[in-house]
């Protein structure tokens, strides 16, 4: 469990903030507008009124005492670079912010982020990954180059067995599990025995994956 602040109560600062609580963490938020969190304080450790560019709200928030500090400001980039700035001053630990421009992020990494992430474009290259071959049902971007992704057998495979088919020289793709239903297999062995339904969590080349869908292959 971790000590995690939030501050930013927009669409990406509320489901960050739900989704760290949902995995057990103490989590504080803090936005400008009273509204936002009389609606949402209910649901979280702690919840704060202020406008975290100014310094007298920022040191009475304790900063120092969070895991991991959230800047999830998307309409202001002026505040969100003053803010990740201001976290640092103040001794967080470790500062995350909210880009949506390679601009953007040279400057917040140079006032103090230790990470920046762009959730807008991520999800929608990750969207457009999934979408762009007809059966790709998850996708986890490692590298430019590569990625995981969960995708069906070819009904070629069923009752062959990972050896026989000889996936990681023809596909050029390793697998890292087989999915049926809700069970996860991981690391199947070469006499694993493909059965309809099955789908296989792999890592490869988007473009590797792409060519299954492809019915020379």
């Amino acid at each position: 469990m971790k000590s995690i602040l939030v501050i930013g109560m927009g669409r990406f600062g509320k489901h960050l903030a739900r989704k760290m609580t949902e995995l057990n963490n103490d989590v504080m938020i803090v936005d400008k507008e009273e509204s936002i969190i009389e609606e949402l304080a209910p649901n979280f450790t702690d919840a704060h009124i202020g406008d975290c560019t100014s310094e007298t709200v920022l040191s009475t928030l304790g900063v120092r005492n969070f895991d991991i500090c959230f800047v999830a400001i998307g309409n202001n980039f002026q505040s969100s670079l003053e803010i990740t700035s201001l976290l640092k001053e103040f001794g967080a630990k470790y500062v995350v912010s909210k880009a949506s421009r390679d601009i953007q992020a040279k400057f917040l990494l140079r006032n103090g982020a230790d990470e920046v992430v762009y959730p807008e474009r991520e999800m929608a290259e990750k969207l457009a990954i999934r979408l762009s071959a007809k059966s790709i049902f998850d996708f986890i971007e490692l590298t430019p180059e590569y990625g995981i992704f969960e995708i069906p057998i070819r009904e070629i495979w069923i009752n062959k067995s990972i050896a026989q088919i000889d996936i990681r020289r023809k596909y050029h793709i390793n697998i890292l599990a087989i999915k049926t239903r809700n069970d996860l297999k991981p690391l199947p062995g070469s006499d694993y025995t493909f059965q309809r339904n099955d789908h296989i969590v792999v890592i490869g080349k988007p473009s590797d994956v792409f060519k299954l869908d492809e019915k020379s292959l």
